[in-house]
């Protein structure tokens, strides 16, 4: 249960509060440098739980979770910074309450459910992840956060995409189940 692995994970979720004050406070550099603290301690225990043959159940639950927390604090508290638009923290927000209230459905309803993320998913926290890298690292350089709209246009287009994928498998999933 508690394992290297788990540890990292956990350390993950608990840099969180220091990130969103660092950007609160508009230290930046600091806010900048624990987002990537975290994305490394992100590839270093899934490379460890792997490698090592570490995997538990907890690690699986508290990866994604915490990687869902990090977003959701980075997209919250850079709309509540006007550094972003609100409407992309509620775009990005809404899927993921989409997917948690779609998996709670289906726990309901499916026997023997297994949740594996999809490639459009995957893309979908690869794309957020570089979005808040690069707004952070051209705030922290002084560049125009402008310049980079393309890839927030990309970001918003892949989140609004794999949402309605795993909608659409959610609701395949329940009506398979129903017959």
């Amino acid at each position: 249960m508690y394992n290297l692995p788990n540890l990292i994970t956990l350390s993950r979720i608990l840099m969180i509060p220091f990130f969103v004050n660092f950007l609160v406070y508009k230290y930046y550099g600091y806010a900048f440098a624990i987002f990537l603290l975290a994305g490394i301690s992100d590839g270093l225990d899934g490379f460890i739980a792997r490698s090592s043959k570490q995997k538990t159940k907890l690690g699986t639950f508290l990866d994604p979770m915490a990687d869902k927390l990090l977003l959701t604090a980075s997209f919250v508290t850079l709309a509540a910074l006007h550094l972003i638009p609100v409407w992309v923290s509620i775009i990005v927000i809404s899927r993921d309450i989409i997917i948690i209230i779609g998996a709670l459905m289906l726990i309901l309803f499916q026997d023997d459910l297994k949740v594996s993320p999809s490639m459009t998913g995957k893309a979908t926290t690869l794309f957020q992840i570089v979005y808040i890298v690069l707004l952070l690292l051209f705030i922290v350089i002084g560049k125009n956060i402008d310049n980079i709209k393309p890839i927030m246009w990309i970001m918003i287009g892949i989140t609004i995409a794999s949402g309605a994928q795993y909608i659409y498998l959610g609701v395949k999933l329940l009506n398979t189940n129903g017959k």
